[in-house]
């Protein structure tokens, strides 16, 4: 019993040594306190998460292999193809080689088709793992520091001369947020467990305000 009050103990204390040590490196966070309300970039906290970083770096150079290994098997089939065509049409060496390649390029097909869905069912997953995550990470944050709204927003520099920034623009929830973006926040503590520190996250857009 003593050992559980002593831990529960330890964990609050770590609690709020995290609220504060937070608060001190982005004050936004104590401004969404005040106000109660906060907006958060998700799209900033993907890019920035350690873990799913990590994650999806590996998936990257397993598909990389995956293609190398693809590769192989269709330089395979373009040699049986050309061994094909050094025969006559009608020739039962040209027949039994092309029904040997329709063969090759059916399974290949296949085999090719397979992979991509596995991948990309697997990748959809490390999405929807990783929101959960960041979901868990800004309820736990919001309950500590009496926070009832986190809303989602985009910090992203918008460059006048794409369409696709400024439509994101004019269509953004958030017209305007008085320094309450708690993304800085949320991502520490996403990543507080990783190994190093020595690259901690920053306020995105660098130590200017994020007025969008």
């Amino acid at each position: 019993m003593r050992t559980l009050l002593l831990t529960a103990a330890a964990a609050a204390f770590s609690v709020v040594g995290f609220a504060s040590s937070a608060h001190a490196q982005n004050p936004a966070g104590s401004n969404a306190s005040k106000h109660g309300t906060a907006v958060l970039d998700i799209s900033y906290i993907f890019k920035k998460h350690d873990r799913f970083r990590a994650t999806m770096e590996s998936m990257k150079k397993e598909m990389e292999s995956t293609e190398a290994e693809l590769k192989a098997d269709r330089d395979k089939i373009a040699q049986l193809e050309e061994r094909r065509n050094t025969y006559n049409a009608g020739s039962a060496e040209y027949k039994q080689l092309d029904e040997e390649l329709a063969r090759q390029m059916a399974e290949f097909n296949l085999k090719m088709t397979r992979l991509r869905k596995s991948f990309l069912e697997r990748e959809a997953k490390v999405y929807y793992q990783t929101y959960l995550e960041v979901a868990d990470a800004v309820k736990y944050y919001a309950m500590q520091n009496n926070i009832g709204l986190v809303i989602r927003f985009n910090g992203e520099p918008v460059d006048p001369n794409r369409r696709e920034d400024v439509l994101r623009e004019i269509n953004k929830p958030v017209v305007f947020q008085n320094q309450i973006d708690i993304t800085p926040d949320i991502l520490v503590l996403l990543n507080r467990d990783a190994s190093s520190t020595a690259n901690r996250p920053q306020a995105p857009g660098s130590s200017l305000p994020r007025s969008r």
